[in-house]
């Protein structure tokens, strides 16, 4: 049986143990409530009430949860825009800054 490599063993257990979690991190996604079904038939809706209610709540909590999730994700997404346009600028200025210096 062959042992493997330090490094693979490594980077095998960074893909599988670090990165899932920072990804997590960075953005869960915003998953928007199910719509809550209302029979057509008023007798399924009298029959269906209690039923019916909680799914209607439910649907109302979820979604002002969904609302927050955009908000919060809208935002980070702003931020990191902000930042890969600093970093892109900076970039501009290393690579302009090379092509202007003179050959030696």
């Amino acid at each position: 049986m062959r042992v493997l490599p330090l490094a693979i063993l490594t980077a095998c257990l960074v893909t599988f143990l670090v990165l899932p979690s920072r990804i997590q991190a960075q953005a869960e996604p915003c998953i928007p409530p199910i719509r809550p079904f209302l029979p057509t038939d008023p007798r399924d809706i009298q029959a269906y009430a209690d039923l019916l209610r909680q799914d209607f709540e439910a649907y109302i909590q979820d979604f002002g949860t969904y609302l927050r999730c955009l908000d919060a994700e809208r935002a980070r997404v702003f931020q990191e825009g902000q930042e890969v346009t600093a970093e892109y600028a900076r970039f501009q200025e290393v690579t302009n800054a090379r092509r202007q210096a003179p050959a030696d």
